[in-house]
């Protein structure tokens, strides 16, 4: 009763409200069952409004380019909310500041940086993602991470509040941030260094074709599965253990970086955390380490 009646106060929204939207259309690896409720909002103003409508006890979760997650085949009981090409705010403003919203994706930020003569921001692009999942993992690539570059971050809460805070309300660590609950990123400034356009692109290019070199960049994927263990890396853990290409269903073990899997076309979510379960039962079997999940699972067993 309590969803019905905030749907009935959502006339004045103009965001895309829709029911039952199958999550395989908005992750990267291209599974995942139906979203009760999915929101992509028009702009920040918006989603304020639309947050506003929930109930207090409504289950929340933000998707951006669907990387480094794992929707379950079951789907997930709640409201999605969809902030790429709402969210979208990218500028330069003073004092060598980019200023993005939560739904750009990195890469972008990245390209948008280098052409503004800034650097500091180029291994973005090696960041499959938005703004707003790098800021929430601390993602990082090519030895660069997103948040050394963070001056502030703006924030909503469930009510629909905005607040900005400065990045020293986080405490952040390899792949991890923690601060206040409840709340979630909507924007950031990242502080950069003046610097040769020129110089900005073609690393930006070399990083990439590095990363076509090393990665399956072609097959739908999450990215790195596991976060690296201290002094080591799992891709070298895990093809020690001969498990390039194991299979289950229609989940592969990458040929090409053992710290991916791929959906070879028709795979389950199943599958793929099957697989990714045996992967880590077979690392601390053989290296006594246990691999700790990069990628984020969540939803409904089918």
């Amino acid at each position: 009763m309590q969803v019905m009646m905030a749907a009935e106060s959502m006339s004045d929204l103009r965001g895309q409200l829709t029911t039952n939207e199958p999550m395989a259309a908005h992750t990267s690896w291209r599974v995942g069952g139906p979203a009760e409720r999915c929101y992509r909002p028009a702009d920040l103003a918006d989603l304020q409004r639309f947050l506003a409508t929930l109930p207090a006890d409504e289950r929340v979760y933000w998707i951006g380019l669907g990387s480094n997650l794992l929707v379950r085949d079951g789907g997930i009981r709640g409201t999605v909310i969809l902030p790429f090409g709402g969210l979208d705010t990218l500028e330069l403003r003073d004092g060598n500041i980019v200023h993005a919203g939560a739904g750009v994706t990195c890469a972008k930020v990245a390209r948008f940086a280098a052409r503004s003569g800034l650097t500091g921001a180029e291994f973005l692009a090696g960041i499959p993602g938005t703004m707003g999942g790098a800021l929430a993992m601390n993602a990082g690539a090519f030895g660069g991470e997103t948040w050394p570059l963070v001056v502030q971050v703006e924030t909503l809460d469930h009510q629909g509040e905005l607040r900005r805070r400065p990045a020293g309300d986080y405490s952040i660590s390899y792949r991890t941030v923690i601060g206040p609950v409840n709340e979630w990123f909507v924007s950031v400034d990242l502080r950069l260094k003046p610097g040769d356009t020129e110089t900005a692109q073609a690393r930006i290019r070399s990083l990439l074709e590095r990363r076509s070199e090393t990665q399956p960049t072609q097959q739908p994927s999450c990215g790195s599965v596991f976060r690296n263990p201290d002094n080591d890396f799992a891709a070298r853990l895990i093809e020690a253990c001969g498990l390039k290409g194991e299979r289950i269903g229609n989940a592969q073990v990458s040929e090409k970086h053992a710290n991916f899997i791929v959906n070879l076309g028709g795979a389950k979510a199943a599958d793929i955390e099957a697989l990714l379960r045996y992967v880590q039962a077979q690392v601390q079997q053989k290296h006594g380490v246990r691999l700790e999940p990069e990628v984020r699972i969540i939803g409904e067993f089918e």
